[in-house]
């Protein structure tokens, strides 16, 4: 392993939007680094609670950028990365937190050939309580070079905001994030695009936690079509942006890319089997994504079991009656909406099969 030079400067971008409650457990997170080459940017977006007040609270020990008007997530992204000088650049959601030793532990496996780092998280409630780790540990990241994933299906295996590191190298090709395009979801420009220029690394441990509470833009409670419809067309500018990209390179991605993605496919059937009329995609059939859905799963990299398990479950959405397929898509998409019994019986399945 060819690992960057140590002392490096390291930037962590917390990017905040009404997380007042969460803020300062955020920003001590990132100023406790056990690695001494770190500066801490605490990016506000408009917010309308009392977060200016506990960004001033810090003085000098953050640097603070506050933006006048509201711009989502791409926005703030782009804010902090310009205020920015580290070699490597970490984004950190509010509501997120960091262990003291992440930062040196992604140094220390960073090598120089590197455009991206990922991690596990530990899931906590909002009283840091530990509920499973993200993403699964019986789910392998892609690591090394992924760009044969991305030109197949427009995705590989990683994580979110705040379990990404990155070279400055890479965000300086990519970047700015297109700030209409990705108002939420800004990760995932920079994940498709960042491994175009560099390997992907991977650290199975948990370096911090990933707060999931009522608010979060990734959970939607229990509004699944709208869920749904917004990582389906998230999923559209990921494959635009990531065709641009590649083009300049000299690559080549498929237009039907997301069709062989997973993912991509369950969120289009939930958007497809609960609001057909705002679909959209109006070509698509229930059978048509069921079927491809099968068949992208027997291609990914997990167990036989697991993959063969999918395979049966995006049939039955597709062949079963509406108000059953409904149901089924509920239960594993959202998953406050299963009966008790089947929560038993997936964390016996998870293990099992893992």
């Amino acid at each position: 392993m060819h690992s960057i030079q140590d002392r490096l400067p390291v930037s962590i971008i917390i990017a905040n939007y009404n997380y007042a409650h969460f803020l300062r457990h955020s920003i001590d997170s990132a100023l406790g680094q056990d690695y001494g080459e770190v500066e801490v940017i605490v990016v506000d977006d408009a917010s309308t609670d009392n977060s200016a007040e506990v960004i001033a609270s810090y003085g000098t020990g953050i640097k603070a950028c506050l933006r006048e008007a509201n711009g989502g997530h791409g926005a703030a992204f782009n804010t902090g990365f310009a205020a920015s000088r580290g070699a490597i650049v970490l984004f950190l959601d509010a509501d997120d937190y960091l262990y003291p030793n992440a930062v040196s532990e992604i140094v220390a496996q960073f090598e120089v050939d590197m455009a991206q780092m990922q991690f596990r998280l530990h899931i906590v409630d909002e009283r840091q309580r530990v509920q499973d780790v993200f993403p699964p540990p019986e789910v392998p990241f892609d690591s090394g070079d992924v760009t044969p994933q991305l030109l197949r299906r427009a995705r590989y295996q990683t994580t979110v905001t705040s379990g990404l590191a990155f070279a400055r190298s890479a965000l300086e090709t990519v970047m700015p994030v297109p700030e209409q395009e990705f108002r939420q979801g800004a990760d995932g420009y920079l994940v498709t695009l960042a491994p175009l220029h560099g390997k992907v690394g991977s650290i199975d441990t948990c370096l911090g936690a990933y707060r999931m509470h009522g608010s979060n833009h990734s959970v939607f409670a229990e509004k699944l079509g709208q869920r749904a419809r917004w990582r389906v067309e998230h999923d559209f500018h990921r494959l635009h942006a990531l065709s641009q990209e590649a083009e300049e390179v000299g690559l080549e991605v498929p237009p039907d890319a997301n069709l062989r993605d997973p993912t991509h496919i369950e969120e289009r059937l939930a958007s497809l089997c609960v609001d057909q009329q705002r679909h959209p995609v109006a070509e698509d059939s229930r059978f048509s994504l069921a079927a491809a859905g099968a068949a992208a799963s027997m291609e990914m990299n997990v167990s036989l079991r697991r993959r063969a398990m999918l395979a049966a479950w995006f049939l039955s959405v597709g062949l079963l009656p509406q108000r059953m397929a409904q149901a089924v898509l509920s239960w594993k998409l959202v998953a406050s909406s299963r009966p008790a019994f089947l929560t038993r019986l997936s964390k016996t399945i998870r293990y099992v099969m893992g």
